[in-house]
């Protein structure tokens, strides 16, 4: 990309600069606020940038010292976290892409208390046909993510349990879409109004 993607605007601006809240990171920290108990963010080389916007969100940060071993790594950790805050599940979201719309986020969140009561691991959103984020992984989805290999990917983990997850269709093209460079960010468009 040429930058860093979490402090990219949102909605997309020509504009070189925005306001916290109106950046990737800040979006989705103001989406997910509704849905969770904390926000934490995973950061790499890019947390000194991260901290004070992430701080003045109200959300926390924890450094990822080893990027290098891949997003996986940054998975564990926050999971990590997560489960040493006493909390049984989490809400896993990626930052190289759009927020969902909040009535995907809810619809989530409802499909994921249904699926812990009939002994699922988590929820997953679909869009014609691919898998996306954000999803839901209760506890036991979140042990087998730390019980796997840093080799491995959280697709992985999850497609071998792939029975134990409740996969949502979503009228949400956000949920797969990746912005991995400047021609994928300028071909956005702004947010869809709340349907």
């Amino acid at each position: 990309m040429g930058r860093d993607k979490a402090l990219l605007p949102w909605p997309p601006s020509p504009l070189a600069t925005s306001s916290l809240a109106q950046t990737f990171i800040g979006a989705h920290i103001h989406a997910l606020r509704p849905h969770c108990d904390s926000v934490i963010v995973i950061a790499g080389a890019n947390f000194p940038s991260l901290e004070p916007v992430v701080y003045a969100l109200g959300a926390s940060i924890i450094q990822n010292f080893a990027p290098e071993l891949g997003q996986f790594s940054s998975l564990k950790l926050g999971i990590q976290q997560v489960l040493n805050q006493g909390r049984d599940s989490a809400i896993v979201a990626l930052v190289d892409r759009p927020p969902v719309l909040s009535t995907t986020l809810a619809r989530l969140h409802a499909e994921f208390l249904d699926a812990l009561e009939e002994d699922l691991w988590g929820v997953v959103p679909d869009y014609e046909g691919k898998h996306g984020h954000p999803y839901f992984a209760g506890r036991d989805l979140m042990e087998a993510f730390l019980r796997a290999q840093l080799t491995t990917t959280a697709r992985d983990v999850m497609h071998g349990h792939a029975e134990k997850l409740r996969y949502v269709p979503v009228d949400d093209p956000n949920s797969t879409l990746n912005i991995d460079t400047p021609e994928d960010y300028a071909a956005l468009s702004a947010p869809p109004t709340v349907r």
